[in-house]
This record gives C-alpha cells, structure tokens and sequence, in this order.
C-alpha cells in the first residue's frame, strides 16, 4: 500500500487505532499528538517532508532543535517513543519504513527518585481539614482515600460510588489505558468516606444527581486542578514543602508499603503498573531502614 503524504491524515488514522485497537485515554491520545507534533512542526519549519522521505538525519536535526529548547532527557525519550509507534504503525500499514527512528538511541536518563512524605507528615497533612465543617468533612474523606489506595488523581476526580463496596471494603479502579485494578481501602478511609458519603454529599448535590462520588454542585465531578490546589493549600497550612503534588500521596503510599515488608508483586498490582520495572523506583528505602532489616533479619546482624 503507498503512503500518504499528508501528516493529518497519518495522524488521524494512528489515533483512531491507539484509541480502539489499543484503548488508549483521552489523555494518552493529547500526549501522542502533541509530542508527534513537535517532529511534524520541525519538518515544516525546514521544508516539508512526508513520511516515506524520512531520514535519521531529519531525526537527529529535531533531537538537536529539542535539546536547544532544554527539554529533559526524559521528555525526549518519551517523544521518541510516541514517534516510534507511529512509525511502527506506519510500517505495518503504509510499507513506511522505521528504520530512521530505529536506529536513534535514546537521551540517557539519569535516576529520579520521587517525593516521599514520611509517615508523621502524612498524618500531619491529613489531619489538616476542619471536619466540622461539609469541606472539610470531604477533604478529609478526598486526602485518605487517595493516600490509603495509592490513587492518581485523574482516578480519584473520576471515581463513581457504583466502583466501591463499602461492606466489603474495597475499590474497583479503572487507571491507564482503561485497566481495571482492585484495591483494599483501609478502615480510616473507610470511616471518613462513610461520613462524607452519608452527611455531605446529599446536601451538596440537593435535587441533582451524580455518578461520581466527589462533586460540586450540580453534580459535575471534581477536577484534577481543582484536587491539586486542595492539596496544596492544605500542607501550605501545615508549613509544607509548596511543591507537594497529589502524586506525593501515591509515592508515599507505596513506599510505606515497601518499608513495613509488602512485596513488590503486591505493591505493582496496587498501584496498577503493567510493568514491575515501573514499580521498582519505590524501592529506595533510606538508609536507617535498610540497617533495621539488616538487624532483624541477618544470621549475624
């Protein structure tokens, strides 16, 4: 089959298979097209160049124009890796050849170790919330959930009340790339969310109704944003470091995991990760900790 040479309809038909052969978000979909875009922009800024006349020379001038822009290794590899499926697509599709993108190696990647809030720093943010009050009863009941069960926040914001079981205790949460995942909530969250569930809820939504279990009124679902400047004002309020993200409760949930002796196996499914490579930057326990096990569990410690 001849290839196309115009990028829209390349474009077009590559979101349509992410989107149903591959089941990729919304999100995931922005985030290839706008990374692919980058490459496509470049190319018409040096005269443009369709698909089939692609060479590692052109790929090589737009790693260099991105680096010039102080993009980070890491932004890179994630854009040549978008660039590659959609080549690969493109090969399999159209007879394009890959081979430009195939033999460009990625940016190497230094180790990023995410932000972790101990245990004591945790309890000092959840305890933040005036629960005698209706916000301050759901904030409480927002922060645990999120903490206890390890959630992003584009799960917590879209979480339905038909994807929880109270009785049984437990979260059915749908993550990236539309995967379902099963996840404990512990007794305190629990406790929390029966409350806001039962005393607050109603009266904000009143006659409207809602799928989501975190509304405003109207019934409209609270936003990433909206969860973000929560937070933030929340450990500003606690003398906290103001760079603290919802992703920092995620981290710390599955770090404190990892450090009371939960398995990496267990801790991958919690947190939804297909792959256990994903999981294993949790595993840098600080030094104290690791002397402890040492201690406890040597022959000879």
């Amino acid at each position: 089959m001849s290839s196309p040479e115009s990028w829209t309809v390349l474009l077009d038909d590559f979101m349509a298979y992410l989107a149903m052969e591959q089941g990729a978000s919304l999100r995931t979909l922005d985030a290839y097209s706008r990374d692919i875009s980058t490459f496509i922009d470049h190319l018409d800024k040096n005269g443009q160049k369709g698909p089939s006349a692609i060479k590692s020379s052109d790929v090589l001038s737009w790693l260099k124009a991105q680096r010039a822009l102080d993009m980070s290794p890491r932004t890179l590899s994630r854009r040549l890796s978008a660039l590659r499926s959609l080549f690969r697509f493109l090969a399999d599709e159209y007879g394009v050849d890959p081979t430009p993108f195939t033999v460009v190696n990625n940016p190497r990647i230094g180790l990023h170790l995410p932000d972790v809030l101990s245990v004591l720093e945790v309890e000092n943010l959840l305890d933040g919330p005036d629960v005698s009050r209706p916000i301050g009863l759901r904030d409480r009941a927002l922060l645990e959930l999120v903490y206890a069960c390890g959630l992003r926040a584009s799960e917590v914001v879209t979480l339905k009340t038909s994807q929880i079981d109270q009785a049984l205790g437990y979260l059915r949460v749908t993550g990236k790339g539309e995967k379902e995942r099963i996840v404990p909530v512990g007794e305190a969250a629990l406790y929390w969310l029966g409350r806001y569930l039962k005393e607050v809820r109603p009266k904000v939504l009143g006659p409207a109704a809602s799928l989501y279990i975190f509304t405003g009124k109207g019934g409209r679902p609270l936003t990433r944003q909206r969860f973000w400047q929560i937070l933030k004002n929340y450990a500003s309020a606690k003398g906290m470091a103001l760079n603290i993200s919802p992703h920092t409760l995620r981290h710390s949930f599955a770090t404190h995991l990892l450090e009371r002796g939960a398995d990496l196996r267990a801790v991958q499914m919690l947190l939804g990760h297909s792959s256990i490579t994903t999981t294993q930057i949790y595993t840098h326990l600080d030094l104290k900790h690791l002397r402890e096990v040492h201690r406890r569990f040597h022959p000879r410690g």
